[in-house]
């Protein structure tokens, strides 16, 4: 039987507005229960976060900061990112804060960033991919790859495989309960709108920012089930979340006019980054993989009809991100 803390919680979720918004931030806070995760010390553990100069990237990188973890960062600018390090630090009194430099769509940049941590860390226990892309004109980046799917699908891809043995290495089954890895996929609930397209988005007829930026987080959810199955031998459980709809310089710059209408509904970086410092930090994820979460409750990959990706589709993605990372999954000459 469902309980009613459950029952109100679906309530909000399909109200979309409802859940997505602050609103359904602060409704399920106040149902409970809601683990405090100021009681969390992340001391001894590495983190490492992507896009983490502003928005929910800056807010997670900060708030982990907070709890003791060694934060790394990285960013494809190298003032911002250096920007970004400082007020982390100066923010937080933790200096155990380190820049990377990448664009996450130059798969060349990713694997050097990749070269770069392997060589100087010792340790991975959290994997966090924020960056991402919503642009107006279609781009393609260095190696030909549409610049929205290369950041956010084919970039973390090769990031999370280059990283593996660090992640695996780190992964602790002689604690009780075991403390695995983690890989978070920050996705979206635009996602829920489009089914997924397997097919190279450079080669697609048409192109639409926000129906591009819509297939990557699909495709990303659909990845984080495939390598979480893949990734558990090795200690290692992935995630993917959304955070509902926050204010972020990236809402601001590409869809202003969705601001404007929900104004102060908006959640902030803060309340958006809250489910992912909680998978990054909290036991309970650590006891499944490859599930879809939002407000810290794992939630349905589908809602509307005609979005269900096919076994056909799910095979073809995963062989298209594999020709596309292939030649980078080695050092560079």
């Amino acid at each position: 039987m469902i309980g009613w803390r459950s029952a109100v919680d679906v309530a909000l979720e399909a109200t979309v507005v409802g859940s997505f918004t602050r609103v359904g931030l602060q409704a399920r806070r106040a149902l409970g229960p809601w683990e405090d995760l100021d009681g969390h010390s992340l001391a001894g553990r590495s983190v490492l976060v992507t896009g983490a100069t502003s928005g929910l990237g800056a807010a997670t990188a900060e708030r982990l900061a907070r709890m003791g973890a060694s934060v790394r960062i990285l960013g494809r600018d190298a003032a911002r990112t250096t920007a970004a390090r400082d007020r982390i630090a100066a923010a937080t009194g933790n200096d155990d804060v380190r820049v990377y430099l990448a664009d996450m769509a130059d798969l060349a940049a990713v694997r050097s960033a990749a070269e770069a941590i392997l060589a100087a860390e010792d340790r991975l226990d959290v994997l966090v991919h924020n960056a991402g892309a919503l642009l107006a004109t279609q781009t393609f980046t260095p190696q030909g790859h549409e610049t929205t799917d290369a950041a956010m699908v084919l970039g973390p891809a090769l990031l999370a495989e280059r990283l593996r043995p660090l992640l695996a290495r780190t992964a602790d089954a002689a604690t009780m309960p075991p403390r695995p890895a983690r890989v978070i996929l920050v996705a979206s609930g635009g996602m829920y709108t489009t089914r997924l397209d397997p097919r190279d988005p450079a080669d697609a007829p048409g192109y639409r920012g926000s129906v591009a930026y819509a297939r990557a987080k699909r495709a990303q959810v659909v990845l984080a089930a495939r390598w979480g199955a893949r990734l558990a031998a090795d200690g290692i459980v992935v995630h993917a979340m959304h955070p509902g709809w926050a204010a972020t310089p990236g809402v601001h710059e590409s869809l202003p006019r969705f601001e404007r209408v929900l104004g102060p509904l908006l959640r902030s970086p803060d309340e958006g980054a809250d489910t992912i410092v909680w998978l990054a930090a909290a036991d309970e994820p650590a006891g499944s993989t490859g599930r879809f979460w939002h407000d810290r409750r794992a939630r349905p990959t589908h809602y509307l009809p005609g979005t269900a990706e096919t076994p056909a589709d799910v095979q073809a993605l995963e062989a298209r991100v594999a020709r596309a990372i292939g030649p980078f999954l080695t050092a560079a000459a």
